[in-house]
């Protein structure tokens, strides 16, 4: 299985219409190198907001409620490319009204067959709690596509050791990082994350990021970081982890996961964190003792 995670370069598209242009036109590409999932960054509704005025683009509030008159129409564009792309696209995310002027990160994943899956991201970063207005998720999932079981961490999740090792403990084999960040410092944290989660947990991981400048949003103002897809630091892998990452202005960055010769290459590990996992929990380990 082929999958394709983006380093996005943010657009200010005038219409939804120029944003499902460009949508497709990008998510062609990944179909025509063969992938047979795409994922794309956080944050890619608020693209949208550049199409409503500046007024709006500029007031992230006016952003998350002016972008829910396209959610109709975004549901219906990817949906339908990923039917006809043949390829599950994993549509970054969108800025989810829940309940009157309160919002959810939301992380679509639609399916070639036509089924439509979401998470929601858990874990909410400083500057998402200062907006007063977006609330975490309350539900952590796994999903099976073509036999194999995935699952999602929002930018931040990925962080957090204990969601995505119940993931795992489900059955993810694969995880999948849609983020955003706008420092070098934050795309560091994000992608050793992903390396982490990749190392403890014995599973492939897939990082979207988003690129350039958006001087006109709040929230997509600065970005930076290499998109990239990640295995464990072991036998049969790449020493660093890193399957495919991006470079300067390439979009897309493309690993083939091998899910039968990943489950085979337990035997031959040198480390078994996944395995391993446990013995932190034992009742003497629960606590430090401090001495001296």
């Amino acid at each position: 299985m082929k999958i394709a995670v983006a380093k996005y370069p943010i657009h200010a598209p005038t219409s939804f219409a120029d944003f499902a242009r460009r949508i497709t036109t990008v998510l062609g590409q990944a179909s025509e190198q063969g992938a047979r999932i795409a994922v794309l960054p956080e944050y890619l509704s608020l693209e949208l907001a550049a199409s409503l005025g500046e007024r709006v683009a500029a007031d992230l509030k006016a952003s998350l409620a002016g972008i829910q008159a396209f959610r109709q129409a975004w549901m219906a564009l990817f949906s339908g490319l990923a039917q006809q792309l043949g390829m599950d696209i994993v549509a970054g995310s969108f800025l989810l009204e829940h309940q009157p002027g309160r919002y959810r990160n939301r992380c679509d994943w639609f399916c070639a067959d036509g089924r439509q899956l979401w998470q929601d991201k858990l874990q909410l970063t400083g500057f998402e709690k200062a907006t007063g207005v977006i609330d975490p998720g309350d539900a952590l999932k796994v999903f099976v596509v073509d036999g194999v079981r995935v699952a999602v961490a929002v930018c931040y999740d990925s962080e957090f050791p204990l969601p995505v090792r119940a993931q795992a403990e489900a059955g993810a084999q694969l995880l999948v990082v849609p983020s955003c960040t706008d420092t070098p410092a934050g795309a560091m944290r994000v992608r050793v994350g992903c390396l982490a989660r990749a190392l403890e947990n014995r599973l492939f991981v897939a990082q979207a990021v988003t690129a350039g400048l958006a001087p006109w949003s709040p929230a997509l103002d600065v970005n930076t970081g290499e998109a990239a897809v990640f295995a464990p630091m072991d036998v049969g892998f790449p020493a660093d982890g890193v399957l495919a990452q991006t470079a300067g202005e390439q979009l897309w960055a493309i690993a083939g996961l091998d899910f039968a010769a990943f489950a085979a290459s337990r035997g031959k590990a040198q480390v078994a964190n996944d395995r391993d996992w446990p013995g932190q929990l034992a009742p003497a380990l629960r606590r430090a003792r401090l001495e001296g």
